[in-house]
């Protein structure tokens, strides 16, 4: 057994442990709320290291939970824009910066063309923001869209759109003609026997009602809803809105149609007599007047994307014209017969003609070829295209509307149809409104046609819910704005291109402007010599050796050129002489 010893160990041997010897406390452990500014410096670094980098730690694990709970963009960037989209918002073709150009005109060819295309990517982008679509008629199961009446169509639409539909019964005074404003609200109508009035057709309020006791052949609204022209049996007039007259332009006679230009402020007008004379508005001057010698001209319309008018003449021919030339830019043979009426859409690619010859035809204006023609039976009286290129022709007393003319696509049955008690004289769409107006024998009727109008209007160009300040601010825009006549042409693409003048035209410019030629050499002063040699005798003489130099240059220039010529003459008399050798002349002697 072992023993149990007193020290509380067992086992007969018991080992001796020495107890290791604790190290010395430092001073700075003495106490046990020491500051850490009293450590050495080393110990001092040590632990701000071990501080800074579980900082760090603590930091980029907060933002690790941060990024997993916040979602990533799965399409980054901008949105892509579609092609078409783009492309219905494209100005034309890029400029080429000519050879020999200089940095500051490069740059700033660069800049616009920058600048060009950021406002068509903005405008293809804020075009899903519009806010108004374009309507449409649809009919039933196996029913035809033109047999639908306009009563029922008042009927199936809201009170606003059923008041659109309307009739003006006016037999004493008719035929009518009519024209609307560029904003839409105001309608102009003029009677073949003299009664003009001016309508607020939305809240059928009457403007102004008159009669001028003369035939009137057209009326036209001008820049603003507060003056129009009425081209009356001898004369051209002008009256404001109250039906006040404002002017007497006796150089205007016979008129029969009238067009205006409204960035322009030009009045095109065409006479019996054949003349097409143009009329400055804000000024009150002829700008030019142009003999066509074609005759009368009764039929007429014009290019809203170039402002070049065309005219129809009985000969079966349409010219195109401007007032910057005597001679018609183009000349085309459209039909058989008489032309009776034609119409240009608003982007100026297609035009729409009719003749005597009963052919509805639509030309491409950009290649002057006819796309496709159709055949009506009775022919088409009068002709006119909407915003959203809706056709309509009246034959006889029924109107009928077209939908897809243009295009590569022929002529289908009608999108609608309307029957009339009169003749019809005129038609009209209203901008921005789903209304066709219809002067006819009997009165006006303005007849609803869905998807006619554009839905949405810029309010810089055309606001139709301006105030009266508001039309006063841009009338003022538009005068400062106004594009002279000069630069209407075939082709406004032109405009944006730079003309380099030769260093001929700048020489001959320099010379008309000072009067003199800075480049011309001076005349030839002999100096003064003593004894005796610069007498007058010895300077005549000295003036006469060096008074050819001048024109040896040209001498020289002369006898190359003739030189030259007597060479190639020599050559072709050559190969003739080649050409008619036979195998028998090496036998002559």
């Amino acid at each position: 057994m072992a023993e149990v010893m007193s020290d509380g160990w067992t086992g007969t041997h018991v080992e001796k442990i020495k107890k290791k010897k604790k190290p010395p406390k430092r001073y700075w452990e003495e106490t046990e709320n020491t500051d850490r500014s009293q450590r050495p410096e080393e110990e001092q670094t040590k632990a701000g290291q071990n501080q800074n980098k579980s900082t760090v730690q603590e930091k980029s694990l907060k933002r690790k939970n941060e990024e997993s709970l916040e979602k990533k963009d799965p399409f980054p960037g901008e949105a892509p824009i579609p092609h078409k989209q783009l492309q219905k918002f494209q100005r034309g073709k890029k400029c080429k910066v000519p050879a020999g150009a200089r940095e500051k005109l490069k740059e700033a060819i660069a800049f616009s063309e920058s600048m060009s295309e950021h406002a068509q990517k903005q405008a293809a982008r804020y075009d899903l923001l519009l806010p108004e679509d374009a309507g449409f008629l649809e009919g039933d199961e196996d029913e035809d869209t033109n047999t639908i009446s306009q009563d029922d169509i008042a009927d199936a639409v809201d009170i606003t759109s059923g008041s659109k539909y309307f009739n003006l019964h006016l037999s004493q005074f008719g035929p009518y003609r009519l024209d609307y404003s560029r904003t839409g609200r105001n309608l102009l109508v003029g009677g073949k026997k003299g009664h003009v009035a001016c309508i607020n057709w939305q809240t059928k309020d009457l403007m102004c009602e008159m009669n001028v006791m003369e035939t009137v052949n057209d009326v036209k609204w001008l820049h603003t809803e507060a003056m129009f022209a009425v081209a009356q049996k001898r004369w051209l007039y002008i009256y404001d809105s109250k039906g006040v007259e404002l002017h007497c332009v006796k150089k205007f006679n016979d008129v029969l149609r009238m067009q205006f230009l409204p960035y322009h402020f030009l009045l095109a007008t065409a006479s019996a007599t054949g003349f097409l004379q143009y009329l400055d508005v804000s000024v009150g001057k002829e700008v030019a007047a142009i003999c066509t010698k074609t005759g009368r001209l009764d039929v007429m319309a014009q290019n809203p994307h170039n402002a070049v008018i065309h005219l129809g003449h009985s000969n079966g021919t349409i010219t195109l014209w401007s007032p910057n030339q005597k001679e018609p830019l183009v000349k085309m043979l459209c039909h058989r017969g008489a032309v009776r009426s034609l119409t240009v859409d608003k982007t100026g690619t297609y035009m729409v003609t009719s003749g005597l010859d009963r052919k509805l035809k639509v030309y491409d204006i950009r290649a002057f070829k006819p796309l496709h023609s159709c055949f009506l039976p009775a022919g088409a009286s009068c002709l006119s295209l909407s915003q959203r290129g809706l056709l309509s022709a009246a034959t006889g007393d029924i109107v009928q509307v077209y939908q897809n003319v243009l295009g590569s696509s022929p002529v289908s049955k009608p999108y609608m149809a309307h029957r009339l008690r009169g003749q019809i004289w005129g038609l009209a769409y209203c901008p921005f409104e789903d209304v066709l107006g219809i002067g006819h024998g009997e009165g006006f009727t303005s007849m609803i046609v869905p998807g006619a109008g554009e839905p949405n209007f810029d309010a810089l160009d055309s606001n139709p819910y301006r105030s009266h300040k508001q039309r006063q601010e841009w009338e003022v825009k538009a005068l400062l704005e106004k594009i002279q006549p000069e630069l209407i042409g075939l082709d406004p693409g032109q405009l944006s291109k730079v003309d380099q003048a030769s260093f001929e035209q700048k020489h001959k410019e320099q010379v008309e402007a000072l009067g003199f030629d800075p480049l011309a050499k001076d005349k030839f002063k002999p100096r003064n010599k003593k004894k005796g040699r610069s007498s007058a005798g010895a300077i005549e003489k000295r003036k006469r050796k060096v008074a050819h130099e001048d024109q040896r240059d040209e001498i020289r220039q002369t006898v190359q050129e003739r030189t030259e010529r007597e060479k190639e003459l020599k050559e072709k008399s050559k190969e003739k002489k080649l050409e008619n050798k036979s195998t028998l002349d090496r036998f002559r002697k």
